[in-house]
């Protein structure tokens, strides 16, 4: 079954629960035991709008994170990654808002981050070395700090167990609808929760790694786990999901996931090597994979979702560099845009990743047609059968390099004119 539409058919706003070898899903809202939210419209950017919102958690969280590797960082981001090089990287709150993404904006930014932060952990009654600030939104631009402390007292007094869903809503930019999902599984004879929020639909080819517009996502789970499996875990997960995403192939000054894990489940805490330990992280795999179709579905102006699959390729790294020139293609993703089968932009793009392979050895698919065998066209017939194919919302091109067993997929979506009107005048 192609994997785009499996994903693709996960859709949050059922409130059906699926349950599968222990695991359930269950998309009726975000809820997760000791986690709260809120979001208020502070009118950072636009009035009557959800643009700030609050994660609290109400124990100290094990905390795990993954920033972008832009050199351009941005003020949330060198912050987050001084909290979690720190000798305690726990977290009991995260402050979020859209409209500003505080990058760019020197040591004001970085004072402008710590003010929001104290006041938050100041109205919680927490240390403010408890708290986390993320943003997206227009690079450049100063925090109008004065909007935060107008706005924070009511978001820290409307908390809710309910109120998550709020903020899954207050962190979109360009993005068309929420990005949700929740996993819940029996590990250990204890049910553990799951549950993420997610926002990206431009600026999106995240690359992100440990400390050292905007895809952000935040995971919350009760389980209870050792912080550095914690982070490794993430770590890979993030690999094989929001790694292997691309919009445009720009990627964020922001760019940020942070998981918290408050232990409010009860399970004996999970490291590497316990018993229930690599069920969890298949749960956050599944659980991040998840969101990370959903922003490559609602990329700005994006009508197709496609699964490029590179196989016979010398190495994974090889067949992933080859994906990524492949998705990262405004000709091949106009060609998505128009359902014209033209197989020779595939063949050309990953003939200048880089990679060394023999184009005479090469086939190509579209979906289950073959539209290239050793190198050359299959024919007209061949040509409106794939292009049948691409009318569909989600399809896959399979890639085989005959040169080896290395293998990849990335995810991307078409390049259309909607998404040039979107970025010429985003700034106004």
């Amino acid at each position: 079954m192609n994997p785009v539409r499996v994903a693709a058919e996960r859709n949050t706003k059922s409130a059906v629960a699926e349950h599968n070898g222990g695991r359930r899903r269950d998309m009726a809202g975000l809820r997760v035991r000791g986690f709260r939210g809120n979001a208020v419209a502070a009118g950072i950017k636009y009035e009557d709008r959800l643009d700030l919102g609050l994660v609290v958690s109400d124990v100290p969280a094990v905390s795990a994170a993954v920033f972008t590797r832009n050199v351009v960082k941005a003020a949330p981001v060198l912050e987050g990654i001084r909290h979690m090089n720190g000798s305690d990287s726990r977290i009991s709150a995260i402050v979020v808002n859209s409209g500003n993404a505080n990058a760019c904006t020197g040591q004001r930014g970085l004072d402008d981050y710590r003010a929001v932060c104290g006041l938050a952990a100041s109205l919680l009654g927490i240390p403010a070395g408890r708290v986390v600030f993320s943003s997206t939104g227009v690079i450049g631009a100063p925090l109008p700090v004065e909007r935060f402390e107008k706005a924070i007292p009511g978001l820290v007094k409307g908390l809710s167990g309910t109120g998550l869903d709020a903020v899954a809503r207050a962190i979109l930019t360009t993005d068309t609808c929420p990005k949700t999902a929740t996993r819940r599984a029996v590990v250990d004879g204890v049910e553990i929760t799951l549950a993420g929020m997610a926002k990206g639909a431009g600026m999106i080819a995240p690359s992100m790694g440990p400390p050292q517009a905007t895809m952000l996502a935040f995971i919350m789970s009760d389980a209870s786990v050792e912080q550095t499996w914690w982070q490794e875990a993430l770590e890979r997960a993030v690999e094989t999901s929001f790694n292997r995403i691309t919009v445009d192939g720009d990627t964020s000054t922001n760019d940020t996931v942070y998981a918290l894990a408050n232990g409010t489940a009860g399970n004996a805490p999970l490291k590497a090597g316990s018993s229930g330990a690599g069920a969890l992280e298949a749960l956050l795999h599944e659980l991040l994979l998840e969101l990370a179709m959903q922003i490559v579905r609602d990329g700005e102006g994006a009508t197709k979702c496609v699964a490029i699959h590179v196989k016979g390729a010398g190495s994974d790294a090889s067949a992933l560099a080859v994906a990524r020139t492949v998705a990262d293609s405004p000709l091949v993703k106009t060609a998505f845009a128009g359902e014209d089968p033209n197989w020779g932009r595939i063949l050309a793009a990953a003939g200048r990743s880089g990679v060394g392979f023999v184009p005479e050895n090469v086939n190509l698919w579209i979906g289950d047609v073959q539209i290239a065998a050793s190198g050359m066209g299959t024919g007209a017939g061949q040509e409106a059968a794939a292009s049948a194919v691409m009318k569909q919302r989600d399809f896959s091109i399979v890639l085989d390099l005959g040169c080896g067993a290395g293998s990849a997929t990335v995810y991307t979506c078409d390049l259309t004119e909607e998404y040039v009107h979107i970025n010429s005048d985003y700034r106004t």
